[in-house]
This record gives C-alpha cells, structure tokens and sequence, in this order.
C-alpha cells in the first residue's frame, strides 16, 4: 500500500494522514475498540475515493464516488463497525459494497465478508481495489441487498451502509443467534442508526446516533422507481 504520492506538487503522507484521522475522528470521538481503530488505520482510504480527491481522503466529511453515491465518514464508517462488535471468526454481510472501503475495514476484523452491491460499475470497481490490495477474504455480488444473501446465511453481523424506511424482515431472518445488525433507518433524508440483535427468536433493538445515508432501494428498502 501506498505510504505517499503526489497530488498537484504537494505530496501527501498518507500513512501519517490515516493516523492523525485515528486519533482526531476516531479516538477523540468515542470509537475505543483497539481493533477497529488498528484496521484504520492499515486500510488505504486514499485507494478507495474518486481520482483527483486523494487529498480529501483522511477529511473527517463523505466523499462522491459517482452514480449518486458516497464513501462514507471515517467516523461513521467506524461506528458501525464497532457497533458490529466485530470478532476474528465472524462471517459478516455488508449490504451496499459502494467504494469498498467498509468492506476493506471488515476483511481485517473479520473471517469472511459477503457484500452486495445493486449497481454494476460501483462493485466492479471495488473489486478491482479488493483485489489490488490484497483483500482476498470478500465475496462480491451484484444484486438487491435489502433482501440479504440467503445463500451464505447465517451471518454474525449484518451492515447496511444505505438509509432504509424500516428494518428488512429478510435481513432478520438471516441473523445467527448472537448475531447484531446495524442499520440506519428513517426517512430517505435522515436516519437514525440502530443496532438489532438476534437473541434465540427475538430481537433486541438499540438506537445510536442521527445519520444521513444514500437511500437504500430495492424490495425491502425504497423503491426505485
């Protein structure tokens, strides 16, 4: 992985960027699992954003990764992985590949991760990245995440990484028992994250903090239309 490279005549080093964003978004803001912290900062974020916008990679804001998308807040993306309470034999679903930067940060913490990803060019290129970087623990598929991968159910941990109207039942039902999903839900403008988890047939809910997500379309999110 790259540690600098240069942007216009200004070099960047990325590898004190990452961990200057580790300690002034991360830490500094509550995100206290040393694991999560550490897949931050290994993970290349600069890798993952729109050419031209490297310098902006470690800024704690979203970034535009085209076709109506973002790559998410360093500081959101961590909380949710923390809130997945992630362990090294999980096998985790992330619905909304997007950049491929979740994902990254869950290949390090996890056993396996399974993401979807509803919109061709956005899953073909973050598998471009997963491969150019090593990460060889991610199978992608392109399709409606909203209704989970029924094929490698059950998951330890289940991460949305879109705003949806409700919680999909079908993502519920691909839970194991211990397992937790984390998914912002609301208004297609505003949401608020959650975090379920499965305990035998039941479901306990808590709520985090307010988020604004991409939309999540598909049959058991917003409809595309």
């Amino acid at each position: 992985m790259a540690t600098g490279r240069e942007t216009g005549r200004v070099k960047i080093d990325y590898q004190k960027a990452r961990h200057r964003m580790v300690e002034t978004q991360l830490k500094a803001r509550g995100i206290t699992d040393e694991r999560v912290l550490q897949a931050f900062g290994k993970i290349a974020r600069h890798e993952f954003v729109d050419p031209g916008l490297e310098a902006q990679a470690y800024s704690d804001r979203a970034l535009p990764i085209g076709h109506g998308q973002t790559i998410s807040q360093p500081y959101m993306v961590a909380i949710m992985t923390q809130s997945l309470k992630p362990q090294p034999q999980d096998r985790v679903l992330e619905v909304g590949t997007g950049s491929g930067y979740q994902g990254a940060i869950l290949s390090v913490l996890v056993r396996s991760v399974y993401t979807i990803e509803r919109l061709e060019p956005l899953a073909r290129r973050s598998g471009e990245i997963f491969t150019r970087e090593g990460l060889t623990n991610i199978v992608q598929q392109i399709g409606d995440g909203s209704i989970g991968w029924a094929l490698h159910a059950p998951y330890d941990g289940i991460i949305v990484t879109a705003g949806s109207p409700r919680v999909p039942p079908q993502l519920l039902d691909q839970l194991a028992d211990g397992g937790r999903l984390v998914i912002p839900t609301g208004s297609s403008s505003s949401q608020v994250l959650k975090i379920v988890t499965r305990e035998g047939n039941s479901f306990r809910t808590e709520t985090s903090i307010p988020c604004i997500f991409v939309p999540l379309l598909g049959k058991e999110g917003w409809n595309s239309d």
